[in-house]
């Protein structure tokens, strides 16, 4: 997907229609027309990246520090509302399907029917010296950035 032929990019353009909530130079933040609760709200940069390693550094903490400012003042808007998930799919393994970086902002409460499942070994907790293996693994590429 190109800036040219996206969904989001379209929108950042004003080139589709959207909902606006917030908007500022950097990041756009608008209703999901597909919501799994009402109030629930994307967050995308102005700047088409299709995946967090696309993303500028700066532009990602701002996207996450909107997405936190919209968690409130959805929970104050009169929104049924008694959590909320921010949510980012990076990839198609993990659900993305626009292939623009968008953080969910959803409004949760109890019994809505929205959640995660698990995999089988979700419950079986992992040796510590495998978590210890790949912490390490981790740390090794966190010096590489």
């Amino acid at each position: 997907m190109t800036a040219v032929s996206c969904v989001f990019c379209n929108i950042v353009r004003g080139e589709a229609p959207a909902s606006v909530v917030y908007a500022d130079d950097r990041v756009l933040a608008f209703m999901d027309i597909q919501p799994v609760n009402p109030g629930h709200l994307l967050v995308i940069p102005r700047a088409h990246a299709a995946y967090l390693a696309d993303l500028e550094a700066e532009t990602g903490g701002h996207l996450f520090q909107v997405g936190m400012n919209l968690a409130a003042a959805v929970r104050r808007s009169g929104v049924r509302c008694e959590g909320v998930d921010l949510f980012l799919a990076d990839g198609e393994a993990a659900g993305q399907e626009v292939f623009h970086v968008h953080l969910h902002v959803i409004p949760r409460y109890t019994g809505d029917g929205f959640g995660f499942r698990f995999g089988p070994d979700y419950h079986r907790r992992p040796e510590r010296a495998a978590l210890d293996a790949l912490a390490e693994a981790i740390r090794t590429e966190i010096l590489k950035v």
